[in-house]
């Protein structure tokens, strides 16, 4: 039985951090779904980037969608549709099956949106009627200013996930505008059924303080954090607040582990995903690390529901002058406008591309 196969029967949904028109044209989604246990993607600007930029399995579709197209943006979410329809209704089984909980793909609003709540929503409600499936996470960050925007879309029954979380307390406050929003619609005679995750970067953390660590501790503030937000997550399903709405028919918003690729050179190219095996929780992978994960990965014991050495682990960093409160802050910060570079990216790997298409079938 393959690692993968194990993770997914341990309770944890294993979910691809990528999407391109190769992977779903060659079958190879497809065999990942059959064979990895995969049950989920998910996507961001630079994964589209990159699809585009660096192939030319767009090409005939930009040639075509362009003189339809009102903007660049405009095109570029008719060709992330076309994607995620297509991977959504290979999903569909898995999803039916586990009555919502899994067989999701996501798709992020413009990050250009973030400081506008209002407008947020509008494109949230705009691309989750425009894909006409039930399995389409919108993808909204759990910023300050993206908090009332989840709440609202949850109340407008559009399935979020929520990105951009780095810590326990920003988890909690997404945590709060989700079951908001569920307890809004109750009030309002609606289905309290609205799924949602609530996606945690991890190895970020770890990046961000290379060569700062105290003795012993290389690579280990991730998952500390990760294992914090875990017990909360635990605590939260068992409290009055959550019961009172899962009594209703709610269901609970899972907690995902995102940015879990290996970025230190010299550790285990699956790291993060034999830290992180956890039931009730989805990680979504890098196609690398679910392609290493699946050869050599082996299965641990799961994480402890009280977080275990968490408090002592993160203890020992703040004596040792890193400050995880500030930290989370700042990696929210950078995340956001990191978000915005590579969309603005992307609208100009799109624009040059349209350019070049349209060139070539003019000559």
């Amino acid at each position: 039985m393959k690692a993968t196969e194990q993770l997914h029967q341990m309770g944890q949904s294993l979910w691809l951090d990528n999407i391109t028109r190769g992977l779903l044209t060659s079958g190879t989604l497809e065999r990942y779904i059959r064979e990895l246990s995969v049950t989920g993607l998910t996507s961001n600007p630079s994964i589209f980037d990159h699809a585009i930029r660096d192939t030319e399995f767009y090409d005939e579709a930009i040639r075509w969608k362009i003189q339809a197209a009102q903007s660049v943006e405009a095109l570029f979410f008719e060709l992330a549709l076309d994607d995620l329809k297509k991977a959504a209704d290979l999903f569909r089984s898995i999803h039916e099956a586990t009555h919502g909980v899994d067989g999701w793909v996501s798709l992020e609003v413009s990050p250009l949106l973030a400081d506008d709540p209002v407008k947020t929503l509008a494109a949230a409600k705009r691309l989750f009627g425009s894909a006409g499936r039930p399995n389409l996470f919108i993808k909204i960050p759990g910023t300050p200013k993206g908090l009332s925007a989840i709440e609202d879309a949850i109340f407008a029954g559009i399935p979020v996930n929520v990105t951009l979380l780095f810590s326990c307390d920003q988890y909690l406050k997404a945590a709060g505008a989700y079951i908001r929003g569920i307890e809004r619609r109750i009030k309002a005679g609606l289905n309290p059924a609205i799924h949602s995750v609530a996606s945690i970067f991890i190895s970020r953390w770890d990046k961000a303080i290379v060569g700062k660590e105290p003795e012993g501790l290389k690579d280990q503030l991730g998952v500390a954090v990760a294992k914090q937000a875990y017990k909360a997550y635990r605590d939260l399903l068992t409290s009055p607040q959550w019961l009172k709405v899962a009594a209703q028919g709610a269901s609970a918003q899972r907690l995902l582990w995102a940015s879990t690729g290996t970025k230190d050179p010299k550790a285990s190219d699956t790291f993060y995903i034999h830290a992180l095996a956890a039931p009730d929780t989805v990680n979504t992978m890098p196609e690398a690390t679910l392609l290493a994960f699946a050869d050599h990965g082996q299965v641990p014991i799961a994480l402890a529901p009280d977080g275990g050495d968490c408090e002592l682990v993160l203890g020992r960093f703040v004596r040792g002058g890193i400050d995880p409160v500030k930290l989370a802050e700042q990696l929210q910060r950078e995340g956001a406008q990191g978000f915005v570079k590579s969309w603005k990216d992307l609208m100009n790997c799109i624009e040059s591309k349209a350019h070049a298409v349209h060139a070539g079938a003019s000559s």
